[in-house]
């Protein structure tokens, strides 16, 4: 079976003790993670946070700190714009 990213699992099992399997298993959990939407990774982090028992307040500081330092940028959202994502 051909993967889009032969390269890189290639390069996870030499450098690795990964097999194959699990290299392309880590791949596709990377490139999920990464390909996350902006609205998807609030969502995710609001439920994450406030399991840990921060308050809204808290949350969303924390979210918009945290925005700017994903791997695609996300684009510059308001505390408002952000609660509007995860309350509607």
């Amino acid at each position: 079976m051909r993967h889009h990213h032969e390269d890189l699992i290639a390069h996870l099992t030499r450098t690795t003790p990964l097999g194959e399997g699990e290299a392309a298993r880590v791949v596709a959990d990377v490139l999920s993670y990464f390909g996350e939407s902006a609205e998807d990774f609030v969502r995710r982090r609001h439920t994450e946070l406030q399991a840990r028992g921060l308050t809204n307040d808290q949350i969303f500081q924390v979210v918009a700190a945290e925005l700017p330092l994903r791997r695609v940028s996300a684009p510059d959202l308001s505390l408002r714009q952000l609660r509007r994502i995860v309350y509607g």
